[in-house]
């Protein structure tokens, strides 16, 4: 098993004091994804785009190949022989996840009808289950939408990850794990917060398809 926390480390020894925090990111995100769960993901901007980045990482091969069972393989032949032996060679296995900044008529008619500190917490209370898992990401910590995001993924039971920077803000005193990294410019916060989360999709990589 490759080590990725050991090579994250290396790479970014700044982030060697928030290494207990990213381990147990990673053992809150893999007990949702093994009990059944899905991941819900936002934030703002340059966050959302990181948003979007995690959901791609995990809902198809990172590193690896993640070829589909043979019991699912052999399901899809005999559907159909052609079509189905294609897909059977061409489809990845993938871990559930959802970018709620992707949703764009949603997102806007929530802005539109309910305001934009709503935007998150409506797609959390409309999608969120107990087994889930929620990721809020703001470099300030304090986004309005992302706070009551955090708050309504927490009534509802699931389990929380705070992607922040500088002192933590409302964010990571709420969240059940708060991943902040060691600066307090926006966008150097934001170039921390890609290899933390690219080390935490390839260690989930790794547990669900060794």
């Amino acid at each position: 098993m490759v080590d990725y926390m050991q090579r994250l480390i290396e790479r970014y020894p700044q982030l060697s004091g928030i290494q207990g925090d990213i381990e147990q990111a990673y053992r809150l995100l893999a007990a949702s994804f093994e009990s059944g769960g899905k991941l819900l993901v936002a934030g703002n901007g340059g966050s959302a785009a990181d948003a979007d980045h995690i959901a791609g990482e995990l809902m198809k091969g990172f590193v690896k190949k993640r070829r589909v069972t043979g019991g699912f393989a052999a399901k899809l032949r005999s559907v159909d022989a052609e079509s189905g032996a294609y897909l059977a060679a061409k489809l990845q296995q993938g871990l559930p996840a959802v970018s709620l900044a992707a949703h764009t008529a949603f997102v806007t008619a929530t802005l539109n009808d309910n305001g934009g500190d709503l935007i998150y917490a409506q797609g959390v209370c409309a999608l969120g289950t107990s087994s889930d898992a929620f990721m809020g990401i703001s470099t300030s910590g304090n986004s309005a939408n992302v706070v009551y995001a955090v708050l309504t993924a927490k009534a509802k039971g699931l389990k929380t990850v705070a992607l922040t920077g500088g002192s933590g803000g409302k964010i990571a005193r709420l969240a059940d794990c708060a991943l902040v990294v060691p600066e307090t410019e926006t966008y150097l916060i934001q170039e921390l917060h890609l290899p933390v989360y690219h080390a935490l999709c390839l260690m989930l990589e790794e547990r669900f398809f060794a």
